[in-house]
């Protein structure tokens, strides 16, 4: 994939950073005042943004467990991790296969060194820095490499992160590349909120988040659609149900919000 190389982010606690103010959401305390003021605001737009990052979460921890148990993987790259919370890849995979191999990957240098210095004696894990954006180096880290064998089957997890991206063209080329790249065996997970539940408050907050500079790429009007987020699987297997709004992914006992509630969807993919 031939790209330019993504600049490195530099750590600036004056602009608010995605991951960080998720970890705000999900109650966390490294974040900072830019964080929490634009956390702040945008739940103004939007008031069930803590919600939305909790049931990301939750779906987070069956799509892992589906993957460690029933597919039988034992590599997973999780991409744009964000800063450590409870309900890690690593803590749910080793529950189900204590052999399984996991390479946390974010381009903020807070979460790397941050997540580099909890998992220091962890030699199944491990926490690179690298960008999406370039997904051809990112495969190629060093880092990485050293942790996961391309010939065999391993999970790719974009659980929130492709929003953060607003050049469609540019995703486009990432999954693409992903896809092509992956060997046979292997899985690709993807979260994404969309705007087809809630167009107008949606729109308002990718505008937000656009002002406030913690998106990259050419502005959009608003999020994407469902269908859009379908078309990055073409190619796999999906996996049932297919690409639903979270809550309806394998849901482990009731449904604890209405599905329309929570506008993120997801899905997983197999290479066959």
């Amino acid at each position: 994939m031939a790209s330019s190389k993504p600049e490195r982010p530099r750590l600036d606690t004056t602009t608010p950073n995605m991951g960080r103010v998720a970890d705000y959401f999900l109650g966390g305390k490294d974040n900072f005042a830019a964080d929490r003021e634009a956390a702040k605001a945008a739940m103004a737009i939007t008031p069930e943004l803590p919600v939305l990052w909790r049931e990301g979460r939750r779906f987070l921890g069956r799509a892992v467990r589906f993957l460690a148990q029933e597919a039988g993987i034992r590599q997973f790259i999780d991409v744009g991790c964000g800063l450590p919370t409870q309900g890690n890849v690593h803590e749910i995979a080793h529950a189900v296969a204590p052999d399984a191999r996991v390479v946390y990957v974010d381009n903020d240098p807070m979460v790397v060194v941050h997540g580099q210095a909890l998992l220091q004696d962890d030699r199944l894990t491990v926490v690179v820095e690298a960008d999406l954006r370039d997904p051809e180096a990112l495969l190629a880290d060093p880092g990485l490499t050293k942790m996961i064998n391309p010939e065999e089957p391993v999970a790719i997890l974009l659980f929130g992160v492709l929003q953060d991206i607003q050049d469609d063209s540019q995703v486009d080329q990432i999954i693409d590349y992903l896809r092509k790249t992956i060997s046979p065996g292997s899985y690709l997970a993807i979260s994404h909120p969309v705007g087809d539940l809630r167009p107008e408050a949606t729109a308002k907050l990718a505008a937000f988040y656009q002002n406030e500079g913690a998106v990259s790429g050419p502005h959009r009007k608003g999020l994407r659609s469902k269908a859009e987020i379908e078309r990055y699987f073409d190619g796999l297997a999906l996996v049932d149900p297919g690409v639903v709004y979270i809550p309806e992914w394998r849901p482990e006992d009731d449904l604890i919000h209405r599905p329309d509630s929570i506008w993120v969807v997801g899905g997983i993919g197999h290479k066959e």
